[in-house]
């Protein structure tokens, strides 16, 4: 578990590290903003993998249930959306909502290495 809390903190750093340095040097591109966006991918891969992993591993634990709850119910409303309803305003109601699920399974990471 402890290595499992050193990769979310690398898959979450390593994002925000890029983002930041792209604002504060300001490049006209945007490229590190860029990178870092696109790594949020790889970031939002690797919690759905582990979260999918330990609540196999756990399937009583409440709060593994929520996440992985929230994170299909995430997948169900955005498909829903492109494919039948189009709104934007749920669209960036969505957007918000794999910040909060990162920092969730963050937390629940944290709980269960400090066990």
């Amino acid at each position: 578990m402890k290595n499992i809390n050193y990769l979310n903190y690398f898959f979450i750093g390593i994002p925000t590290l890029l983002i930041l340095l792209g604002y504060l040097t300001n490049q006209s591109f945007g490229n590190l903003v860029g990178y870092g966006l696109l790594f949020t991918i790889l970031t939002g891969l690797f919690q759905v993998i582990i979260g999918t992993k330990m609540s196999i591993h756990e399937p009583k634990d409440k709060m593994l249930q929520i996440y992985i709850i929230s994170v299909i119910l995430f997948f169900a409303i955005w498909l829903f959306n492109g494919l039948f309803l189009s709104s934007d305003i749920l669209y960036f109601i969505l957007l918000f909502i794999p910040p909060v699920l990162a920092i969730y399974l963050s937390i629940i990471i944290y709980k269960k290495r400090n066990k």
